[in-house]
């Protein structure tokens, strides 16, 4: 590219010069030409007056005097002599035989002739039949004697002007020739700035903007190099801002928990944040897709439609795969008042609705667990009070023991309620310290020994705890064993077992209740931490249960960075176990 440009400058400047060469050329040529032709025909008549004068005076009779003097004025002029009479017979020629003048014709009618006759000086340019070439005739008077014609061949006029066309053409030749040099270095001149403007461009347009072009100078490349050098100095700071604010953008998209779908007025999409992939289980790849290929919502597809119709905004709820309920915000993308597109905000909200759904479960829970303690103690409370018993001590005793019962029952649902809150709100204050597993096992079976011996279920601690010691506060740990303990017996056949061990499992260590109770199914393994849940609805209230017990355990377990498991079969017992940090 840069020889061709050079070549193209060298070939303008050389055009330019052969166009001025050739007008010049051309016009000289003429110029010259015709003024030889008319210097040749004006020195032709000096000449033929100075003949005429020379006849005038040495021409006394024409017939003897003319021959000498046309021979000795064609030897001094070096043309062509012919004395004609007035009549127009030719007296003498130099061309001719003097014994063959005498056959020439008449000349009278020849218009040099004439005209010499008429005005004393006459010319013209036509063939002759005697020297077969064009001639330059011109004639002049010499009184009334005769006329003095002067005769000079064309010929020569034009080997007189073909030696002026060569001597033109070698000039413009040579003219030709140094226009070639001062062309090629003045193109190689300016072509070096225009490859240094080039150069400098082509790595500008590769992105290099910190590329500054060194031109000087006042000239137009100059002023060019100078405006080069400051678009990509504006380019560079533009294009850095432009990086920081994008930089600035990916990280809010990235950091926010919702995810953002941006569209054009297509309803392909142009942008989207890991967010929302991770929402609709998909990739980055995803740009450049229509909504309907990422995700087959009706819902999602009305709604963009309409947004992109209506111009508004728009909430909607939608339920993704997997059973997720989403909060979407469609708000229309204008550019200059023009639609863009849209942008969708998708706000997460299924937690949002399980503990709607929890805490809705947690008031009627409460409020049924509460109700039954209630209603029973007011329905014996109003028959005591009624004096209806007061002729049956025995009854009335029943009455208020039954009283108590409910009375405890609620006070230990009040207990385990105000404990489970305060586990949930992760304010309760833990004070680890190291505890050897079996000492906090022997003190929980001690605590639960007398339920044991009235259900008659033997209570055994294996051997392998003695060597296992945790990291743990010492009061929560036996609120977690006896509550496993306690439920391990209350689910416990008279006769049957209750066993606690522990195993560790690198940092931490496993202590595990098992129980040769009735088992849990296994459709209600999964559900068995929540609060209120119980397996046996009806038994669970006969041995007094609250149903928060074992949710008390998770939350006791995972505040010590730990975590619950349950093992069950149908009428093969069941074990609880849980971990803790070793110490």
């Amino acid at each position: 590219m840069r020889g061709s440009f050079r070549w193209k400058l060298m070939g303008s400047y050389l055009a330019l010069v052969l166009f001025l060469g050739a007008g010049l050329y051309l016009y000289l040529s003429g110029s010259l030409e015709r003024s030889m032709t008319r210097d040749t025909r004006e020195h032709l008549q000096d000449q033929a007056r100075v003949a005429a004068l020379m006849a005038l005076k040495e021409i006394g009779d024409l017939d003897r005097d003319a021959p000498a003097l046309t021979a000795s004025l064609a030897k001094a002029i070096r043309s062509r002599v012919t004395v004609i009479a007035g009549d127009g017979r030719v007296v003498a020629d130099s061309g001719v035989d003097p014994s063959q003048v005498s056959r020439l014709e008449n000349h009278g009618h020849r218009p040099e002739v004439i005209a010499a006759f008429r005005e004393g000086i006459g010319s013209s340019v036509r063939y002759s039949a005697t020297l077969h070439t064009d001639m330059l005739y011109v004639a002049a008077s010499f009184g009334n004697k005769g006329v003095v014609r002067l005769a000079l061949p064309l010929s020569e006029l034009e080997a007189a002007k073909d030696r002026l066309r060569r001597s033109l053409g070698a000039t413009l030749a040579v003219a030709v020739l140094a226009s070639l040099l001062f062309s090629y270095f003045l193109s190689n001149i300016n072509s070096r700035k225009l490859t240094k403007l080039a150069a400098g461009a082509n790595r500008i347009g590769r992105g290099e903007f910190g590329t500054r072009i060194a031109i000087s100078g006042h000239d137009e490349l100059g002023e060019l190099a100078r405006v080069m050098n400051e678009m990509s100095g504006r380019i560079r700071q533009q294009l850095e801002q432009i990086s920081s604010e994008k930089g600035q953008l990916d990280a809010i998209l990235a950091g926010m928990g919702e995810g953002v779908m941006v569209t054009d007025r297509e309803a392909t999409v142009t942008l989207v944040n890991p967010a929302f992939c991770a929402l609709f289980e998909t990739g980055p790849q995803v740009t450049g897709r229509p909504l309907l290929e990422i995700s087959r919502h009706p819902d999602l597809h009305a709604a963009c439609r309409e947004v992109l119709s209506a111009r508004s905004e728009r909430h909607q709820e939608i339920s993704l795969p997997g059973g997720r309920d989403t909060l979407v915000h469609w708000v229309p993308l204008l550019e200059e008042g023009e639609l863009a597109g849209a942008v969708a905000v998708f706000h997460d909200i299924t937690a949002l609705k399980r503990v709607e759904r929890i805490r809705r479960d947690f008031v009627a829970n409460v409020s049924h667990e509460l109700r039954t303690p209630v209603t029973v103690i007011k329905g014996y409370a109003e028959t005591l009070l009624s004096g209806a018993l007061a002729q049956d001590p025995a009854r009335g005793e029943r009455f208020l023991q039954i009283i108590l019962n409910h009375a405890e029952r609620l006070s230990g649902l009040v207990r385990d309620l105000l404990a489970l809150s305060e586990l949930e709100s992760g304010e309760v204050g833990l004070k680890p310290e190291r505890i050897v597993a079996a000492d906090a096992a022997r003190h929980a079976l001690l605590l639960v020994a007398q339920r044991g011996e009235e259900k008659r279920v033997a209570l055994t601690c294996a051997d392998g705890l003695e060597g296992l010691a945790v990291r743990a506060d010492r009061a929560r740990l036996e609120q977690v064993l006896i509550n496993l303990l306690d439920n391990a017996i209350k689910y416990s056949e008279p006769g049957g077992t209750v066993e606690l061990f522990a195993s560790r499992e690198g940092e931490l260590v496993r202590i595990s209740v098992r129980d040769s109770g009735i088992g849990i199914p296994e459709k209600d393994l999964p559900r068995l931490f929540e609060r209120f849940y119980r397996v046996d609805e009806a038994r669970s209230r006969d041995n007094g249960g609250t149903g928060l017990g074992l949710s008390i355990v998770k939350h006791i377990v995972q505040a010590h960075g730990g975590t619950v498991r349950v093992e069950s079969e149908q009428g093969n017992g069941s074990v609880f176990s849980f971990t803790m940090p070793a110490a």
